[in-house]
């Protein structure tokens, strides 16, 4: 059975930082291209970052210069590292593993992670 878990949400300041993880299992994650995406109330969900199987990183816009992601193939676990936060960046934080193999696709979300940008 395959499991996501984010973890690393948390009410912090703005211009501060955190550090979202991704923890699989029952896959791969360096497999897959992991993306975090995220959702405040009332508007729709947006990629943030993404890192595909070769490490090509994309990031949103509104992410670039400010936010990180990477992979740690040992410990399966796919990270946002997110600093100089903003209020606009208060949202509910989701990963999700996506894969095509052999014309069969793979699509798995976690449960997500509240990110809260406040003073």
């Amino acid at each position: 059975q395959v499991q996501i878990v984010e973890s690393g949400g948390a009410l912090v300041q703005p211009g501060g930082s955190l550090r979202l993880s991704c923890a699989a299992s029952g896959i791969i994650l360096s497999r897959y291209v992991v993306g975090w995406y995220r959702q405040a109330p009332g508007k729709e969900r947006e990629m943030v970052a993404s890192i595909t199987s070769g490490d090509f990183r994309n990031y949103a816009d509104s992410a670039k210069g400010r936010f990180t992601i990477s992979r740690d193939d040992a410990r399966n676990r796919v990270f946002l590292q997110m600093n100089s936060l903003k209020p606009d960046d208060t949202a509910a934080y989701y990963c999700n593993a996506v894969r095509m193999n052999y014309g069969v696709s793979s699509n798995y979300w976690g449960q997500g992670t509240q990110v809260t940008v406040s003073s």
